[in-house]
């Protein structure tokens, strides 16, 4: 099983978490933000992932630490439990629908970690969430997960649909990244037999 666990404590964050890439999609989530709590369940169902995660932030403040922290713990847990990258399909991409919003997420576990999007997301909120943390979860995720993270919003006018729709595909880009390939079972997938 490839999973990882980790803690980490600063003075905005203490994160616990563990992840099984392995598993079936189970989770439990409280980052103290019911609407971030909501995109990783969604994304741990869709990636099939079991992911296990408690955040105490300085939510009085926003939830801005809480969730660039959330991405930077994610991202380092993936790329624990990938080890040393033997086998896996490296690439993943998906195309989703989420209601109006259409989202393109496309990613290689390269091992040189940058988030590129093109996001319009129309609204500053939704609920008490900042849309703008969006991006900042995944630029964290990508950056110490190791991932070239590829967004686009084809479509879409509803803010909740399009972040949605970006956590789902997220999910499943990585889902069939991660996934091992039998043609390539115990091999670097690169010509140049190392990432990054």
């Amino acid at each position: 099983m490839r999973t990882s666990e980790l803690k980490r404590d600063t003075a905005e964050t203490r994160i616990a978490l563990s992840l099984n890439l392995d598993g079936s999609g189970e989770s439990s989530v409280d980052t103290g933000c019911g609407f971030l709590n909501h995109m990783l369940t969604l994304f741990a169902r869709h990636g099939g992932f079991d992911l296990n995660l408690s955040c105490k932030g300085d939510t009085d403040v926003d939830y801005h630490h809480t969730t660039e922290d959330v991405g930077i713990c994610l991202g380092r847990a993936v790329r624990e439990a990938l080890g040393d990258l033997r086998g896996i399909c490296r690439y993943g991409s998906m195309l989703l629908p989420m209601d109006e919003a259409l989202i393109l997420c496309a990613l290689d576990i390269s091992g040189r970690g940058g988030f590129f999007s093109e996001l319009e997301i129309p609204t500053e909120k939704v609920g008490d969430f900042d849309t703008e943390l969006c991006e900042e979860f995944f630029i964290a995720f990508a950056r110490e997960a190791g991932v070239t993270l590829h967004l686009r919003q084809l479509v879409g006018h509803n803010s909740h649909h399009i972040i949605e729709g970006c956590f789902k595909a997220f999910g499943r880009a990585l889902s069939a990244a991660v996934a091992l390939d039998s043609r390539n079972a115990g091999r670097i997938p690169s010509t140049k037999g190392v990432l990054g």
